[in-house]
Formats: structure tokens, C-alpha cells, sequence
């Protein structure tokens, strides 16, 4: 694939090269670290990863030395870089990935339930001079909550290596497999554990595993023997668990545009999945959607995922990998920027 760039002169490439951008994040998650090093290969990057008050200060210097601030969420800390940017009337832009998007009140989980914190992020969307939401409903969200008609709104799929999330030749065992990063009830109940639990002590017959679980909140739970729960790991330890897997499960309360679901559809996995985020979006018409909190609707999709044949977890694969690739998105990215520097 080709870059759809306008004008790739040797002189605007230059200048675009020379670009210094500020790239701003309260986390260092691998989705985020694929954006950062995809930018590293074009542009100069000022890395501000972290949070407090010693992260603002950093935060309004990077800005100063940057032409574009690149901040990865909608938050306190990239309104005040969309305000600095506009202070020295340069550019910024805001990617949305789900959590910035978050309003629930039972749950009480959402930056946008903090008055305060609603009214600096409304302000970053409002003014930034570029906003990336991975999924048309996130877009929806944001502009629902912002109360603005998101006329700089552009939709960028997050990417994945379709070379390395892959199917490979190991039988599939028929196993759920869910990964969740959560270390207190309310992340626990925000990735729907609580359900997923309930439905595994209804299917005894079937292992299921957890990955990404504290030990912390692990001790509070009552687990049933026939579920593993496994700690956190990187990339390449997950690799096989997806690929011996025959299904994941995302019973999630609230969803961006998941990875894990992603990449476990990318080895083959049959997913069933909730309609939060982009769930939908990313399935298609390949996988299982089920109603949030039901785990009678649950337990028979897991089952039913269970009858599908080795086949079908090539068509889920191909469901995430003529759409949503590393390099489709670098593209688009790309493209975003030089529109922004003519």
C-alpha cells in the first residue's frame, strides 16, 4: 500500500521531517507505544509519558519546543496542551480511545462524572485542532458529551501487525480465554468478570482463562475450578494462548476499540463479545454479540461459539485483517499530519 500523501515534493518532505512533535500520554500501553515509534520513523518526538503536577510542567516545555502536540486520550493533561498549542498558535491533536468517552454513573467510572475534569476535556475537543476517534461511536460520544458538532473529528481504526497475530498450525482447544487488566471491583466490573465468572461456574465442562487479573483482587473472588487465572504479560507471551484458544470472550461493561479483541480474532478465535465500543464494528457479522449482564445469553453463546468449525476462525480473521492494519492506520495518520503542515 501506497501513501496517498498530496505534493510529496523533496522540499515539503524536508519540512515535514523537521517537524518537532510533542507526543503526550498519562499511560505507555503497546497500542500507544505502536503510534509513538510509527511517528518516530518521520517526524522528532518529545515523549511526555506520565501524570502530576511535575508531568504539567514537562508537558507546556515539550509543547513550547513542539510545532504539533500529539496527545494519546482526552484528559486534564491534554486540554492544557491543546491550550498552550493554541497560546502559540500551533497545532494539536486529541486521540480518543474509549475511557475519555466514559460516563457511568452506577459504576461511577468516567472522567467526565468529575465537573472539573468535564469541563477541561470539553474544552480539549473543542479546540484541538485535530480529534482521531477510533470508532465512529466513540466519535458519537465525545460529541454527545462535548455538546459540539465534532466538525474536526476524523475516524482512525487503531492498527494491528496482521504478520504476527496469526493463526498458526497448533489444534485449537476448545477454551475460553478473556483478558482483562484489573486491579480493583470497579475495573473488575467494568471488564465484566463478575459475569464471566458466573457463567463458568455454569459450564464446569469448559476451561476458561483470565490474563491480567492483580492478585489483589484475585483473592476476593470466588473462582471456580475450572478457570485459570494467569498475571499480566507481553505480546509475545500471548501469542500461543491466543492461538491454542478457540474462543474469546469480552463481556465488558465499557470497551474503546478493543485490542485483545482484535488480536484474538487475528489468531482465530471465535469471539463473543458485548455491544460496547467498537465490539460491533469489529466483528461484523463473524462473531457472537451478547446482552450486557445477561449470563444466561452468556453461557449459550460460549456454547454455541464451542460448535463452530476450524474454519470459521479464518473468516474471523479476515474480518480484522482487511480492515484494521498497522499500515492503514500509518497511512491515514500520516495524511492527517501533512493536511495539517500544507
Amino acid at each position: 500500500m501506497t501513501f496517498a500523501i498530496p505534493d510529496e515534493t523533496p522540499k515539503k518532505m524536508q519540512a515535514q521531517s523537521s517537524l518537532r512533535i510533542a507526543f503526550i500520554s498519562t499511560l505507555s500501553t503497546p497500542f500507544i507505544q505502536d503510534d509513538l515509534e510509527m511517528l518516530k520513523r518521520y517526524y522528532r518526538i518529545e515523549v511526555q509519558i506520565g501524570s502530576g503536577i511535575y508531568h504539567i510542567l514537562k508537558i507546556a516545555l515539550s509543547c513550547i519546543k513542539s510545532d504539533i502536540a500529539f496527545c494519546w486520550f482526552a484528559s486534564t493533561y491534554s486540554s492544557i496542551a491543546v491550550w498552550m498549542m493554541r497560546l502559540l498558535h500551533r497545532k494539536s491533536i486529541i486521540v480518543i480511545g474509549g475511557v475519555d468517552v466514559a460516563r457511568d454513573e452506577k459504576l461511577q467510572y468516567g472522567i467526565w462524572l468529575v465537573p472539573w475534569k468535564a469541563r477541561f476535556v470539553r474544552y480539549a475537543l473543542k479546540h484541538a485542532s485535530k480529534i482521531i476517534a477510533v470508532d465512529d461511536s466513540l466519535g458519537e460520544k465525545a460529541r454527545q458529551l462535548a455538546g459540539y458538532n465534532g466538525e474536526n473529528m476524523e475516524i482512525v481504526p487503531t492498527g494491528y501487525d496482521i504478520n504476527f497475530w496469526k493463526i498458526s498450525e497448533i489444534h485449537k482447544i476448545k477454551s475460553v480465554l478473556t483478558i482483562a487488566i484489573a486491579e480493583d471491583e470497579r475495573r473488575l466490573r467494568v471488564k465484566g468478570i463478575d459475569v464471566l465468572l458466573e457463567a463458568a461456574h455454569l459450564l464446569p465442562n469448559i476451561p476458561f482463562t483470565i490474563i491480567g487479573l492483580s492478585e489483589r483482587i484475585v483473592r476476593g473472588l470466588n473462582v471456580p475450578t475450572n478457570v485459570e487465572i494467569i498475571p499480566s504479560m507481553d505480546r509475545k507471551s500471548l501469542l500461543p494462548y491466543y492461538q491454542r484458544t478457540k474462543v474469546y470472550c469480552q463481556p465488558s461493561r465499557h470497551e474503546g476499540m478493543s485490542n485483545v479483541l482484535c488480536e484474538a480474532m487475528l489468531c482465530g478465535c471465535i469471539p463473543v463479545a458485548t455491544n460496547v465500543g467498537a465490539t460491533q464494528s469489529i466483528l461484523g457479522d463473524e462473531g457472537i454479540i451478547v446482552s450486557l449482564g445477561d449470563v444466561s445469553a452468556l453461557v449459550s453463546a460460549l456454547q454455541r461459539a464451542m460448535q463452530f468449525s476450524e474454519e470459521k476462525g479464518y473468516k474471523v480473521r479476515e474480518q480484522v485483517a482487511n480492515r484494521f492494519t498497522r499500515k492503514q492506520r500509518e497511512q491515514k495518520l500520516i495524511e492527517i499530519l501533512w493536511k495539517l503542515f500544507p
